[in-house]
């Protein structure tokens, strides 16, 4: 009896929603309505977050995760603002991460890294700091 009863439930069940799906298929697409944000405030933006005094190890981390998301070699400035956030926070193996990241964006394109380095090669001087191929990594 419990057992008929549960089919029975399940039989209307289903055919209560069948008569409530759609007849047809509707393809929508969804689009920001953000307004694009220019080359120049990415960089801005991005050099004012790494040039924060008060930015702690995790926020750097976080910073060099977003950025390493996005589909672009970051700019020099940017890489040096974050060179010197890892000064701040005394953290040696995140600065080489950031060369690691940049070596890694540049997809093997000795070129673009090179050019990196070389419009940071002030910053790196400065703090004193080691890249990969100097480590031996």
């Amino acid at each position: 009896m419990l057992r008929t009863s549960l089919v029975r439930a399940g039989i209307a069940t289903s055919r209560a929603l069948k008569s409530q799906a759609p007849s047809g298929v509707v393809a929508a697409r969804w689009s920001s309505s953000k307004p694009k944000e220019s080359d120049e405030a990415f960089d801005a933006r991005w050099e004012a977050y790494f040039n924060r005094e008060d930015i702690d190890s995790w926020e750097v981390r976080k910073g060099m995760n977003e950025l390493y998301g996005y589909d672009l070699v970051p700019e020099p400035k940017i890489i040096s603002s974050a060179l010197k956030a890892c000064r701040r926070i005394d953290d040696f193996a995140m600065s080489v991460r950031v060369f690691e990241m940049v070596r890694d964006k540049a997809c093997g394109d000795k070129e673009i890294y090179n050019y990196v380095l070389q419009q940071c090669r002030g910053t790196i001087d400065e703090l004193g700091l080691s890249t990969p191929e100097e480590l031996g990594i």
